[in-house]
């Protein structure tokens, strides 16, 4: 029989940092997995040396956790992004491209997670409402290029949504199909940035 190494208990007060334990095992898991249906509570309570009940006592199910561990690897992606575009302040072109780079370059450092992020049964059967974090501001930074005259005036959610659909589906397709002859990263958002929000 499989023995668990036994925990200290938290001290009073510390159970949120427990929580944040368990959502860290199972982001560490879920990007060697690359498939959330692969995950199991029993596994992340081994991991972070706690008896499987005791996941219970902050994550429903196991949905429930891996919305957490999403939302997580949400926010980093969210933080990346605005940290890329405040590097180009004063920008509004650079800043839409560097944000998009930032998102490319998650991707491909996190491409278990990002395949999670994207196509897991946990996003088909409750979507992940915290992504519209991320599409908010895109739509920003698309709206910034319109309002400086370096993109078209057009309706920029329609806008916004071509062009957030052909880098996701790039950066899955890249995913997916790693030996396929891909060019660049960079050269096809750069593409898109021209051909869907008609920056010049």
């Amino acid at each position: 029989m499989e023995k668990t190494t036994r925990r200290r208990p938290n001290a009073r007060g510390q159970g949120e940092l427990l929580r944040e334990e368990i959502v860290t095992a199972a982001v560490r898991m879920l990007e060697e997995l690359a498939d959330d249906e692969a995950l199991s509570l029993r596994a992340v309570a081994r991991e972070v040396s706690i008896a499987a009940t005791s996941v219970y006592l902050y994550f429903p199910d196991r949905d429930a956790l891996v919305l957490a561990a999403m939302q997580r690897c949400h926010e980093e992606l969210v933080r990346g992004g605005d940290e890329a575009e405040q590097a180009h302040e004063g920008d509004p072109a650079a800043q839409l491209r560097h944000r998009t780079l930032a998102q490319a370059e998650w991707a491909q450092a996190h491409p278990g997670l990002y395949k999670v992020l994207h196509e897991s049964k946990v996003h088909r059967r409750l979507g992940m409402p915290f992504k519209e974090v991320l599409l908010g501001r895109t739509r920003a930074a698309v709206q910034r290029c319109m309002d400086a005259g370096v993109a078209p005036q057009d309706d920029v959610a329609t806008v916004t949504i071509d062009f957030r659909t052909a880098v996701n589906g790039m950066l899955s397709q890249r995913i997916n199909e790693p030996d396929l002859d891909w060019p660049p990263a960079r050269e096809q958002i750069d593409r898109f940035l021209t051909k869907l929000v008609g920056l010049k």
